[in-house]
């Protein structure tokens, strides 16, 4: 994908698919100078880079049905509620020629792959084009939203997220695009502070872009974007998510860079309104937050992907701040095979888990 140039559908197919230290002592004294540029504090970051992770097989695979032929499963977005662990993702269908929506549960991972996929469409309102969901609880109106990109930003409400069939039709965060807004927006998330709610997103440019409104207001009175980071689209392309670190008053967010293969880089930051800087060594293709370079496979395995792609660390919440605990960090991922080419839509993509592997701190 380096250096093509894209007509306008396949760009759109894109905007759905489309991170150790020498010592110890040089990763604390990297991060306490990162953590330094944006007022966080270091000590509260229990977290040694560079990193390194072990992941599963491909445990979540598409299942197609009598009318749903469909080749991916991708995009996940997870929470842990009620003694289950709830997935909705993205899913292309053949037979329906373009971007939908599964979701399934299982109370342990070890049962993923037999989870039973239920399509989104059992919904009359969610027919037609809708990926790239993003799950969370808004305690203020006890309800769960799913925000996904259609290709407006959308939410929909419901009082039981393990019924599909309950949510409600999709309504649009903006009465208009803000004339801000770029011209091909990926990747849907929110995440809230003490007074407000922000809207986080990438924008096919290189640009992460951050909205936010009172929380009083949600989900209306969004500002117009605002770009939060500026890099090269190779390096900064979609799938980004923001997490609040338990036990700190630090934020985390990650995203997918795509360039030579997909890989997560991570940025931290005091503010959600604030300056994002670099993690250090999890940021780059050769030390990324998560990628091919620090992933190995479960046994020994041949690496079944060279993608760590679009996906969402698994968090110790499930409320409107979702936070992360850096001592159980886990990180649901889709990736594909290899050999896999050809049209992007089509690309057989599962979901993997990775697990932070701590045996040298």
């Amino acid at each position: 994908m380096k250096n093509r140039v894209y007509s306008w559908p396949v760009l759109l197919m894109l905007s759905c698919g489309l991170v150790l230290a020498s010592t110890a002592t040089q990763s604390v004294h990297a991060q306490i100078a990162e953590a330094e540029t944006v007022g966080a504090d270091a000590s509260k970051l229990p977290i040694a880079t560079p990193l390194k992770w072990q992941s599963s097989g491909a445990i979540v695979s598409p299942i197609s049905d009598e009318s749903h032929a469909i080749v991916s499963v991708k995009d996940p977005t997870v929470v842990h509620y009620d003694g289950l662990w709830h997935i909705y993702a993205t899913a292309y269908s053949t037979s329906a020629r373009t971007w939908s929506m599964v979701y399934l549960n299982f109370k342990d991972w070890s049962e993923a792959a037999n989870a039973k996929l239920t399509y989104i469409d059992v919904n009359p309102s969610l027919k037609g084009y809708h990926c790239a969901p993003h799950l969370v609880y808004f305690t203020p109106h006890k309800k769960w939203y799913l925000i996904f990109q259609s290709q407006q930003p959308q939410y929909c409400t419901t009082n039981d997220i393990s019924k599909p069939e309950t949510w409600t039709a999709p309504q649009n965060f903006f009465d208009k695009m803000p004339e801000s807004t770029p011209r091909l927006p990926i990747d849907y998330h929110v995440i809230c502070d003490d007074t407000h709610a922000y809207l986080f997103f990438t924008g096919d440019d290189g640009r992460f872009y951050r909205s936010r409104t009172k929380i009083d207001d949600f989900p209306k009175g969004f500002s117009d974007p605002e770009i939060a980071i500026k890099e090269n689209r190779n390096d900064l392309f979609e799938g980004s998510m923001t997490y609040k670190i338990k036990g700190t008053d630090t934020y985390l967010t990650i995203i997918e860079a795509m360039s030579p293969a997909r890989y997560y880089r991570a940025w931290v930051s005091d503010d959600l309104n604030g300056q994002w800087t670099p993690l250090a060594d999890a940021d780059s293709w050769e030390t990324p937050f998560a990628g091919i370079n620090n992933v190995t496979f479960e046994d020994g395995a041949e690496p079944w992907t060279r993608d760590i792609s679009h996906g969402e660390l698994l968090r110790d919440n499930y409320d409107q701040t979702p936070t992360i605990d850096l001592e159980n960090l886990r990180f649901l991922y889709q990736g594909r095979d290899p050999q896999s080419g050809g049209r992007y839509e089509l690309l057989p993509y599962r979901l993997g888990l990775l697990t932070l592997d701590r045996t040298d701190e």
